[in-house]
């Protein structure tokens, strides 16, 4: 794993540099915004995961978060924020952020974070050259309207493709998709989507559904519904009378 650190203090890096190391993973650190977006730019197919601290010196995480995410829709992002900033969380994660650790962190943790998040993200690699053909016309979850197949991670609604998924949008949208009328909680979605327990942290999905509406509608008609007071539930079955 090429691994990214962005992260101001430096005692942190040091001593994360010293975990990656034992999990022989190639990890760079960069320590201010400006450095960070530098790094990343001179190879953007070639990171497989970024920690992300908000607090930055020159540009601050938001701002570098949306310019990694304009160079690359899919790579794995998680942030490093304060334990009180639940604003900051929120926005995060909708700004395309996958996942969150609050300072002060357990290194054990933020690696475990990682590799959940990586095992994901290995999914939405392209599939083998000599799949690529069958993989076409191969769908997993295929309704009247919507289609996915998760060899190649696409998604079709009304035959336009649902673009720049990130590996938790496509995951959380497999989830709904296939079983198409169901209401799943908030909980059940973290259970299912996310590898490990978030202790009832129900604005992650929120965060997640928002930003997947919003790739949604750029496709067609909106098929995540909300289900107030329970969660949410994938409906296609209004779109032959919009």
């Amino acid at each position: 794993m090429k691994l990214l650190m962005i992260e101001d203090n430096k005692s942190v890096s040091e001593m994360m540099a010293m975990f990656f190391k034992k999990e022989q993973w190639d990890a760079h650190f960069a320590y201010d915004g400006n450095e960070a977006v530098d790094m990343f730019n001179e190879d953007v197919d070639s990171w497989d995961m970024i920690t992300l601290d908000l607090n930055l010196p020159g540009k601050d995480g938001m701002a570098v978060s949306a310019d990694i995410r304009k160079a690359s829709p899919t790579v794995p992002i998680i942030m490093l924020t304060a334990r009180d900033s639940e604003s900051d969380q929120v926005l995060g994660l909708e700004m395309g952020a996958d996942d969150y650790v609050t300072k002060p962190f357990s290194p054990i943790t933020l690696i475990a974070r990682i590799k959940a998040l990586h095992r994901r993200a290995d999914l939405s690699k392209a599939a083998p050259a000599e799949q690529a053909d069958d993989a076409i016309s191969d769908f997993d979850v295929q309704t009247d309207h919507f289609k996915l197949n998760t060899k190649t991670r696409e998604a079709y609604l009304a035959g336009k493709q649902i673009e720049d998924l990130t590996p938790k949008e496509f995951d959380l949208l497999k989830t709904l998709a296939q079983k198409p009328r169901q209401v799943f909680s908030r909980e059940q979605l973290l259970q299912l989507v996310w590898d490990y327990e978030y202790y009832g942290d129900e604005r992650t999905v929120d965060a997640h559904i928002k930003k997947l509406r919003q790739k949604i509608e750029k496709a067609g008609p909106q098929i995540i519904q909300t289900v107030w007071g329970v969660g949410y539930k994938f409906d296609d079955s209004g779109l032959d009378a919009k």
